[in-house]
């Protein structure tokens, strides 16, 4: 968990503009490592052609185990109409950021030139059918998934697994929820104990939704917060819902961009 910011502390100060971690950061279900800040972000892949798309978008990592090779993230640079279903009811609409950082959403399935994607806010596991002409479309080659029962993280690259890693995860009365999500953006860390920097995810905790006045409860991953021997190389339920790694292994997650899929599965 995460203070608040007061302006009380020098490295709160030096948050972020774009989110204000130390307020709104709270009740994460993280996952950070130290990995070193020269640890270059590789890009998503641009998608220039969209007639693969249903079988790409269709074929999701489930906890049946599908794994495709890619996933499409469909980036909002303006706000775009959301609707409940193709040619449906327009429901509202998406905004271009999510909390200050560019509003980077998967896609999970398609219909002609009908988009549907996942979305970042309360509560969770919403999705919304957008046009894929108002959107511009890139392509992830990873994706992460989390058992809780195993308290391993993994990280997929093409369908392969590159990482296994044991995590830190939420006790029984602060659990980690489980469904589907996705990294919502890269964060700086508020202290070194998180690591060099924190990712962000769609997933907000069940049982917190309000941690320390900061308006919400965001699950995250980052570092292990001084906690590296009870992870060890098993995992623990050590966290108010957040998935923590071992610094060597956060590191691993640097090149993953903002709306790669993360399964939490039980």
């Amino acid at each position: 968990m995460i203070r608040p910011s007061s302006g009380r502390s020098s490295v709160q100060e030096r948050r972020a503009t774009r989110l204000g971690i130390g307020a709104w950061l709270v009740g994460l279900l993280c996952l950070i490592a130290g990995c070193s800040d020269n640890a270059a972000s590789e890009p998503p892949v641009a998608r220039s052609e969209r007639s693969s798309m249903a079988s790409t978008t269709t074929a999701r990592y489930t906890s049946e185990g599908t794994r495709p090779t890619s996933s499409l993230i469909a980036n909002i640079s303006n706000a775009v109409a959301r609707f409940d279903k193709p040619n449906g009811t327009r429901t509202g609409s998406i905004a271009s950021t999510w909390n200050d950082a560019p509003s980077m959403l998967p896609v999970v399935a398609d219909k002609g030139d009908w988009l549907e994607v996942r979305l970042p806010s309360r509560p969770n596991g919403q999705v919304a059918w957008i046009r894929g002409s108002d959107v511009t479309l890139t392509e992830t080659p990873y994706r992460i998934v989390i058992n809780l029962g195993t308290r391993r993280l993994h990280l997929l690259r093409l369908g392969h697994e590159i990482l296994d890693a044991p995590a830190g995860v939420g006790t029984t009365t602060d659990p980690t929820p489980s469904g589907e999500y996705f990294v919502a953006l890269f964060e700086q860390a508020p202290s070194a104990g998180y690591g060099p920097f924190v990712i962000v995810t769609s997933d907000h905790s069940d049982t917190i939704t309000d941690w320390e006045q900061s308006g919400d409860a965001v699950v995250a991953i980052h570092g292990p917060l001084g906690a590296s021997a009870k992870i060890g190389s098993t995992g623990a339920a050590i966290s108010h819902g957040c998935v923590r790694l071992r610094n060597k292994d956060l590191a691993r997650l640097r090149p993953v961009p903002a709306g790669t899929p993360i399964t939490i599965t039980t």
